[in-house]
């Protein structure tokens, strides 16, 4: 029997997410590079200790999928998630180079139920990724949408009078 997946109701305010540890590699660097991003800094150790990163270093974009998937294995994929209509902030603090581990917490911020989507409800986080050194790498805001256990028909309430 499995265990039943994370509703709405499971994500109150100030409720927190584990986030990694995800050790980041010389390899996995250069391969999304190139790809996704191919600046030198991003595809030639020499390139990133010459550039203002000191290393060779993650695309911002790279640093953003590296979190989506500690996000993912955290709490995501045991949940009953229904997408994200966006992101409200994504901020890329510091250099993630070859060789850091990243961590990090996902907190929930606000939860509602959508008036739009009666049995969803919606609930913004913030995010924060670090490096083995507790520097702040990555900042995110968003807000994802997540099925209820108990839907409005089941507790008797009308999609009007929620909140």
């Amino acid at each position: 029997m499995s265990a039943e997946k994370l509703s709405f109701e499971d994500f109150q305010p100030g409720r927190r997410f584990a986030l990694g540890p995800k050790l980041v590699t010389t390899e996995e660097i250069i391969e999304f590079a190139r790809e996704f991003d191919p600046q030198p800094m991003h595809l030639d150790e020499a390139a990133g200790r010459a550039s203002i990163l000191g290393g060779l270093a993650a695309s911002g974009w790279h640093t953003s999928s590296m979190f989506m998937r500690m996000m993912a294995e955290s709490y995501v994929l045991h949940s009953l998630c229904e997408g994200a209509p966006g992101v409200d902030l994504m901020e890329w603090r510091k250099p993630v180079l070859a060789g850091d581990t990243l961590s990090g917490r996902s907190t929930v911020l606000e939860a509602r139920p959508m008036r739009s989507r009666p049995g969803m409800g919606i609930v913004k986080f913030r995010h924060e990724v670090e490096n083995q050194r507790g520097e702040l790498v990555c900042v995110s805001e968003n807000s994802v949408m997540f099925g209820m256990r108990a839907r409005p028909a089941d507790i008797g309430v009308s999609p009007e009078t929620s909140a």
